[in-house]
């Protein structure tokens, strides 16, 4: 299906990835469909898609019973010895993308325990740890977006390691963002390091933001309901001129001549909270070159039966901009919902992982030997 809606977004120089990874989905050969089929080049892994995959199935128990055997206990422990078999396997399926395209794609996201997005040291210790765990070039470790995290994404990258940043939700975050990643590049050159091995993408999410300014908007009532469900569009595409100003100029030029490349926006949380918008509003406004979108399947199937492939993401930047005037004026404070936004965001992480972590031990339970 080369001639598909996904396979046309691609062409206008975007990357497709999955938002999510389970055994299944590797044994059943679905992934590899997908990248067949959907123009699939990335995957990023979702604690709450392995919780059901772990806690209903079967498909992990005979792993689970080896490492209790084992004497481990911890479920932390037992979820990444379980998740890493799953997340190196992906990242085999997917090296040859990667090789194509000379580092651009074929990642699998591993997270960090999301409960140490305060904790910049303890990060950077489990960011090594992963990293070590899956000695594979296109692994990428997810490191939240939060002030701590910004030191722990330059040390990584300093140290030549390849980063997803999640949880950015602001544009001034987004630009500290890329800042951590410009210094970290620096120290890796001044350190004898080879920036052409090192790669990040910025995953900044989009429908999040309209779910808390829509709700704001309401509150506020009258007039200003007229601007429900345009803000995640805008942030993103200033997001993306902010970028382009990052990327530019005698200091990226300056890295780009060793070999240095360019921290994509990845646009995650795409799928339609508000069942009165267009399923595929957030896939169809946000197209541009150079960056990355993660799909949940059922926004890529969405997008593949009726889905509308345009250079978008460049449109109207102006209109963008005089929103953020208009939401100002009617009383929504940007900086106090970006706030929230990333505080709810890191307590709905930690939630799914303690979840997940809920079904590791029901698991445990059940299979432990007698």
């Amino acid at each position: 299906m080369p001639d598909s809606n996904l396979h046309k977004l691609s062409a206008l120089g975007q990357s497709v990835w999955i938002d999510y990874l389970s055994r299944q989905m590797l044994k059943s050969g679905k992934l590899a469909r997908m990248m067949e089929e959907d123009a699939v080049v990335g995957v990023t892994s979702n604690p709450t898609i392995f919780q059901k995959a772990i806690a209903e199935g079967d498909a992990y128990d005979e792993q689970l019973k080896e490492t209790l055997e084992s004497g481990e206990e911890d479920p932390k422990e037992i979820f990444l010895q379980l998740s890493s078999h799953d997340i190196a396997d992906a990242c085999d399926l997917l090296r040859k993308v990667w090789d194509e395209g000379e580092g651009l794609d074929g990642y699998v996201s591993w997270e960090v325990d999301p409960t140490l997005a305060y904790d910049r040291d303890g990060t950077i210790a489990q960011a090594k740890r992963l990293h070590e765990w899956i000695d594979k070039a296109n692994l990428y470790v997810k490191i939240p977006a939060t002030e701590p995290g910004l030191g722990a994404i330059e040390e990584m990258i300093a140290l030549g390691k390849s980063i997803n940043v999640t949880l950015i939700f602001s544009l001034d975050r987004h630009k500290e963002v890329m800042e951590a990643y410009l210094l970290g590049l620096e120290r890796l050159v001044e350190s004898g390091g080879d920036p052409k091995q090192v790669h990040s993408v910025a995953s900044f999410f989009v429908s999040r933001v309209d779910t808390e300014t829509d709700k704001r908007l309401d509150e506020i009532g009258g007039d200003a309901t007229k601007l429900k469900g345009k803000l995640g569009i805008a942030n993103a595409k200033l997001a993306y001129q902010n970028y382009l100003e990052a990327f530019s100029g005698p200091r990226w030029a300056e890295l780009e001549s060793k070999g240095a490349t360019k921290q994509r926006c990845l646009w995650a949380s795409t799928s339609t909270k508000n069942p009165e918008y267009r399923d595929v509003m957030y896939i169809e406004e946000l197209i541009g070159p150079d960056t990355v979108d993660t799909m949940p399947e059922e926004t890529m199937g969405a997008f593949q039966d009726h889905g509308e492939a345009d250079l978008t993401l460049t449109k109207d930047i102006d209109g963008a901009r005089k929103l953020f005037e208009d939401l100002a004026a009617a009383g929504i404070d940007y900086d106090d919902v970006s706030d929230t936004l990333e505080r709810e965001g890191v307590q709905k992480f930690a939630d799914s992982f303690e979840e997940l972590l809920d079904g590791v031990r029901s698991k445990r339970g059940q299979l432990a030997p007698a």
